[in-house]
């Protein structure tokens, strides 16, 4: 079992997360499921559990994260580093479709999260088409 993180520790970095997941930006009055507080370096792999190692992470995202840090990007096969919500912009390693249902990768590593974290599997993209629909998607920028 894992440790549990002290509450005054899941509310800063909820707080610093701005309550939404890490990777795909959905926010946790949306979801309907409390959010993760995932290793953004693994346990597995060495990862340690001080705050600097820790985020948001809603549980599709976690789930399909796993252990990975790295992933090939689909354009060109090479490993990229999977995105680091805590200490890379967002904004710069992706984008939304028109329609706001799908994430798209801009770089390497947005691509390669996009693709290792199913970012738009079946399940959440068309969730994201109600949440469009009822005004709650997508999330206003915070960085």
């Amino acid at each position: 079992m894992a440790d549990a993180l002290p509450k005054a520790l899941r509310e800063r970095i909820s707080v610093a997360a701005g309550h939404r997941c890490g990777y795909c930006q959905t926010d946790q009055r949306v979801s309907g499921a409390q959010m993760h507080v995932e290793h953004i370096v693994p346990r597995a792999l060495g990862g340690s559990s001080q705050e600097s190692n820790l985020w948001l992470s809603c549980a599709w995202c976690n789930s399909y994260k796993g252990i990975q840090v790295e992933a090939p990007d689909p354009n060109t096969g090479q490993k990229a580093p999977l995105f680091n919500p805590r200490g890379q912009r967002w904004a710069e390693h992706f984008a939304r479709d028109p329609a706001a249902t799908h994430i798209l990768g801009l770089t390497p590593t947005g691509r390669a999260t996009v693709a290792a974290l199913n970012l738009n599997n079946p399940y959440i993209v068309p969730a994201r088409r109600l949440w469009v629909l009822a005004g709650w998607h997508p999330p206003n920028p915070r960085d």
